[in-house]
C-alpha cells in the first residue's frame, strides 16, 4: 500500500513557515521567494481540505489544526536531518556554546547538563547564562535559548514552550501574610520583581484586575534573584513550572493563587547555516522533550 503523502515540497514550505513564523523568514531559509512560499501554502491547504495559517495584521499564525500538524511533522524533519548527518556528518564532538537566560539557566538547564551531555555525546556543553543576546556573526555562540525572543536575518528559530506564569511564596509568608484570594490581595502584599515592575502588572492585568495599582517592592533583576528572595520569606515572586518545580515538590514554595496566565515563550535561536547539524538538532529534540516532561510532572502534581 502507498503512503498518503503531500506534495514534498509544499510540505517544507509550511515547515519552515511554522517554525520561523512568516514566509519572507521561510523564503530565505529555503532561498526563494516568499510568493513561492505562499503558493506551496495554498496547494498545501488545497491537498489537505484544512485551513493551517491565518493572517494576522502583518504576520501569520497558525491554526490549531495547523499547530497539531506543524507539532508532528516537525518531529519528522527532525529524524530526516539526524539521519542525514550520520549519513554524511558535517560535525561531530567539538563545542556547543549555548547562550540562556539566566533563570532558565541556573535553575532548570544546570540540573539536567548530565542528561544533555548524553544527548550530544563527544561535545563540549560550554553555557553562559546572561540575558544579552549573542552575535552570532562573531561566532559567540551556537545557540541562544531566551524568552520572547524576536530572529534576526540569518537566524533560524523555534518556540520551545509557552509556560504558565504563577505567584509563589515560602509557606511560612504565606501564613504570616495571607490568604490571598484574588489578585487585588497579590496588588498590596509585598512583590518581588526582576529587572521591571512590567512583568507583575501584565500578569495582575491578565489575572482580572482592573485598574492595576501602582506597584512596589525590590526590582532583584533576574529571576532566580527574585525566586530565592521569595524561598527565604521575603515576599511573592513570578514563575513557571521550569524555574520552581523542584521547589514546589518539596514544599519550598507554594503556588498562591492559581491561574493561566501566560506571558509568552521560550524560544531557541540559531544560525539558519547551522540549523540542521546534527548538534543543533539532537538539542532541540532534548530540550523539546525535557521542557515538556519538567511542566507535566508539576502540572499533574498540582492536578
Amino acid at each position: 500500500m502507498s503512503r498518503r503523502l503531500p506534495p514534498l515540497v509544499a510540505l517544507r514550505a509550511f515547515e519552515a513557515v511554522a517554525r520561523l513564523g512568516g514566509t519572507r523568514r521561510a523564503g530565505d531559509d529555503l532561498n526563494v521567494s516568499h510568493t513561492v512560499i505562499s503558493r506551496h501554502l495554498r496547494n498545501l491547504e488545497a491537498w489537505a481540505g484544512v485551513r493551517l495559517i491565518e493572517r494576522e495584521g502583518r504576520g501569520i499564525v497558525l491554526t490549531a489544526e495547523g499547530r497539531r500538524y506543524y507539532e508532528r511533522i516537525a518531529k519528522g524533519f527532525d529524524v530526516i536531518a539526524d539521519a542525514t548527518e550520520e549519513l554524511s556528518p558535517r560535525d561531530s564532538g567539538g563545542e556547543m556554546r549555548i547562550v540562556c537566560v539566566p533563570g532558565l539557566a541556573v535553575r532548570w538547564l544546570t540540573r539536567r547538563l548530565a542528561s544533555l551531555e548524553a544527548a550530544l555525546p563527544g561535545v563540549e556543553i560550554i553555557l553562559q547564562p546572561t540575558d544579552r543576546s549573542p552575535d552570532f556573526a562573531k561566532g559567540e555562540a551556537d545557540a541562544e535559548i531566551g524568552f520572547n525572543l524576536r530572529a534576526l536575518p540569518g537566524l533560524s528559530q523555534v518556540e520551545l514552550l509557552r509556560p504558565r506564569f504563577f505567584p509563589v511564596a515560602s509557606p511560612v509568608f504565606v501564613a504570616r501574610r495571607g490568604p490571598f484570594d484574588g489578585p487585588a490581595d497579590l496588588a498590596v502584599a509585598p512583590l518581588i520583581h526582576e529587572e521591571s515592575r512590567e512583568q507583575w502588572r501584565l500578569w495582575l492585568a491578565q489575572a482580572g484586575l482592573d485598574p492595576v495599582p501602582p506597584l512596589h517592592g525590590p526590582r532583584l533583576w533576574h529571576a532566580d534573584a527574585a525566586i530565592e528572595a521569595a524561598l527565604q520569606g521575603q515576599g511573592v515572586a513570578l514563575a513557571n513550572a521550569l524555574l520552581v518545580g523542584d521547589d514546589l515538590a518539596s514544599g519550598r514554595l507554594v503556588e498562591v493563587l492559581s491561574t493561566d496566565v501566560t506571558l509568552g515563550s521560550y524560544s531557541l535561536l540559531a544560525p539558519t547555516a547551522a540549523w540542521d547539524s546534527r548538534n543543533l538538532v539532537r538539542l532541540r529534540r532534548w530540550l523539546a522533550d525535557e521542557l515538556k516532561e519538567s511542566v507535566a510532572a508539576v502540572e499533574s502534581t498540582d492536578s
